[in-house]
């Protein structure tokens, strides 16, 4: 046993700090709660948003497609027009990705758009406005961006161009 008696992990079962005594550990649907909020907040979206993905499109995307239902729920959420610019590198954050594609940064197949929370199709690609494309934002934050792309979208950094595959 490494320390002393007093610090066993096998006698202090309370969580730590001053209160921890009388905290209680979370339950299994404590867990799930948290994780829940987690990936609510991470993706940016509302309870009626996500609530709306997760009992409408992800459920019967799932039982048509013969993927498991949390499957289905990550492709939705990855699948979002601010999550794609985010992923491809345009923005820095995924807050920074809303704002721009708000300020109608992006056409959507040739056409202007500017709902940050659109579901892109396969095949759907999403270019930078001709008039933009010389902003030092865009070309900064593509040569400073270090994240692996996904296997499902192909950047093309010259025409700043992102086809969804």
């Amino acid at each position: 046993m490494f320390g002393a008696k007093k610090y066993s992990v096998k006698k202090n079962r309370g969580l730590p700090g001053q209160h921890g005594a009388n905290m209680q550990r979370s339950s299994e649907y404590g867990k799930l709660l948290r994780n829940k909020q987690t990936l609510k907040r991470l993706y940016l979206l509302s309870e009626k948003q996500f609530g709306k993905i997760v009992k409408d499109i992800a459920a019967k995307y799932a039982k048509n497609n013969g993927v498991t239902h949390d499957t289905a729920l990550f492709q939705f959420l990855e699948r979002r027009m601010d999550s794609i610019v985010f992923r491809a590198g345009f923005a820095k954050t995924i807050i920074q990705a809303r704002q721009i594609v708000n300020h109608a940064h992006f056409l959507l197949n040739g056409v202007k758009h500017n709902i940050p929370s659109t579901f892109v199709k396969v095949g759907d690609k999403i270019t930078l406005k001709p008039k933009i494309q010389g902003s030092v934002l865009y070309s900064q934050n593509l040569s400073e961006n270090k994240n692996k792309l996904p296997s499902w979208i192909k950047v093309d950094k010259s025409t700043y161009t992102i086809e969804v595959l």
